[in-house]
């Protein structure tokens, strides 16, 4: 049998924990010989301890029994111990690769793959693997190891009978393999529909005042409740398919056990077998039962594994970003050139830019401009390699950013979004974050220069304070100069605003803008505008359509040209200079 290649890589992860393995294999070879040595007591009081004088001391009887279960007693303790020792190193290990892996991704991985899908194979997935090492490891050498041991007594005691009850368990095998394919498929349908749920659960936390908001409880409820009941059916098949393996090797076990009664009353009579020995035969043949039932309940989880195994080495095999290119050896000078780049999102025909040609000098600011879904967005997202050229070219002083690596190029670019992204953690961490050994005074400065003095004032801890989950403790326009607060932090010589102020209120827009000036002084500077203040501030304006520059020049020279710009300038702006 061809042993799947999930199963070959997890296994290449054993060695490691070789010596403990060695210890748990001890524990289950001590708990596999303890199982014959009742019987063989049993066998020795019937035959020697029920005459006139029992043939042996009293007293040994209670100490053997006693002893029996101590020894089985440790042995187990100490396979226990040892397995969830292995598994718990083995699903921190899974874990730490797929969650390395996550960080490593592209961004079009996100496109094909939703958050909760991620979120369930690094948390239920990832633990139904470790649960079949531990059940079917443990299980499949402790119990086959009681199997011999059992059925090695069965042949020393009465050959012809075991030969006997052996005649059935090719069939067991029989209706253990029918099954695997079966538990296989539904283990994996099972998996989907539990990624399906862990998303609409991380979507309806996430999106929860939007829900509030547009009325959508009874739309989420319906939803989850599709996905529970969808669950349910195939936790119910995958019961019923699971649930008729063990009766069926049962049934057939104790056709075995009646067959064997019947034969050993006929050997009793014509005295080639003993009571004490017929008892002990009868003993270890039904505790021969209980292995066999643990072995014939290994396909449940095996299947179970091997298909979280599929999904979760899907995830550690995704192709991640280039690790190759140049580290640069000093900070750069920030002067960008586009060369007839272009783009084109995978699975789409239409480009998102097409043959962008731009230079930008040392400390320059270009605002993009033009409707929603003109590409500028994209354009910006070329500059720190979160996607590549499809055609073209991009240089940072001179050298093509494919060349260089993409953690030397992304330590010379700070990025403000108007999508605020913060951690659960305290202000003086999210300033600061990314930095090995963050400095106080830095932190210190970057929140004055982002007017966020006062904020932190009335805080209960100051910069110490947790701010909760994304922020949820500040305002959208604290949020927003906390966010700004990181770039200051970072000082690169790129920066990067996607509508940096748009979730600001006038006065709050005023103190950040401030800020920004003073930041931007010496950078060279990318801003996707929405405010005309920024606008206005700009070196030079670019005006994209449909991923093409249709126009370029300052604000002045845009309006006096009355083309383009002047007409979005009209359109956006007009109630803003009013």
């Amino acid at each position: 049998m061809k042993i799947p290649s999930h199963l070959k890589r997890l296994a290449k992860m054993v060695p490691a924990y070789k010596g403990r393995l060695a210890l748990a294999f001890i524990g289950m070879l001590l708990t596999a010989a303890t199982e014959p040595m009742f019987p063989a007591v049993l066998q020795n009081v019937l035959d020697n301890g029920f005459g006139n004088k029992p043939g042996f001391q009293i007293w040994l009887v209670p100490i053997a029994v006693i002893g029996i279960f101590v020894l089985r007693g440790l042995s187990t303790y100490l396979t226990n111990y040892m397995m969830t020792w292995v598994s718990s190193k083995l699903l921190v290990e899974l874990r730490r690769q797929a969650f390395a892996r996550v960080l490593e991704v592209p961004l079009d991985f996100y496109a094909a793959n939703s958050v909760g899908r991620v979120i369930n194979s690094l948390m239920f997935e990832v633990q139904q693997i470790v649960e079949m090492i531990t059940k079917v490891f443990t299980s499949f050498v402790r119990d086959s190891l009681t199997f011999i041991g059992l059925l090695g007594y069965l042949f020393y005691l009465n050959w012809r009978l075991t030969l006997v009850a052996l005649i059935l368990l090719p069939l067991t095998a029989g209706v253990i393999r029918l099954t695997a394919k079966r538990l296989r498929r539904l283990n994996k349908s099972l998996l989907e529909v539990n990624a399906e749920m862990t998303q609409v659960i991380e979507e309806t936390t996430r999106a929860h005042q939007v829900i509030k908001i547009f009325g959508g409880q009874t739309f989420e409820k319906r939803r989850f409740e599709e996905r529970a009941s969808k669950l349910r059916g195939y936790t119910m098949r995958l019961t019923t398919t699971f649930a008729a393996t063990v009766p069926l090797t049962q049934v057939m076990a104790s056709c075995a056990v009646a067959t064997v009664m019947v034969i050993a009353l006929i050997q009793a009579s014509h005295g080639q077998t003993t009571v004490g020995a017929f008892v002990s035969f009868i003993t270890a043949m039904l505790m021969l039962l209980t292995p066999m039932k643990h072995l014939a309940e290994l396909n449940g989880p095996l299947q179970r594994g091997m298909a979280a195994a599929d999904a979760v080495y899907l995830l550690i095999d995704s192709t991640p970003e280039r690790i190759n290119g140049k580290t640069l050896a000093a900070r750069a000078a920030g002067r960008l050139e586009f060369r007839d780049a272009s783009f084109t999102y995978p699975g789409q025909n239409q480009p998102a830019l097409a043959n962008i040609n731009l230079s930008i000098a040392p400390g320059e600011t270009i605002a993009f401009v033009g409707m929603s879904g003109g590409g500028k967005s994209t354009l910006v997202n070329l500059v720190p390699g979160f996607y590549s050229t499809t055609s073209g070219h991009i240089l940072l002083d001179g050298e093509v950013l494919d060349n260089i690596s993409l953690l030397s190029l992304r330590a010379q670019i700070a990025m403000v979004s108007q999508q605020v992204v913060l951690f659960d953690d305290t202000v003086a961490a999210n300033i600061a974050y990314g930095d090995a050994a963050p400095d106080a005074a830095r932190i210190a400065a970057a929140a004055t220069a982002a007017y966020l003095d006062e904020v932190i004032a009335n805080l209960p801890d100051g910069l110490q304070t947790q701010i909760g989950d994304n922020g949820s403790r500040l305002s959208g326009g604290q949020r927003q100069r906390l966010a700004i607060a990181r770039a200051i932090y970072k000082d690169a010589p790129i920066l990067i605003l996607d509508e940096a102020t748009s979730a600001l209120d006038t006065e709050s827009e005023r103190a950040v803008q401030a800020a920004l000036d003073h930041l931007m002084q010496g950078r060279t500077t990318l801003v996707i505008a929405h405010r005309l203040s920024t606008i206005e501030r700009a070196s030079r304006i670019v005006v994209l359509v449909h991923g093409r520059i249709v126009e370029t020049g300052t604000h002045a020279e845009l309006l006096a040209r009355n083309e383009v710009y002047a007409n979005l300038y009209h359109l956006q702006f007009e109630k803003e200079v009013a």
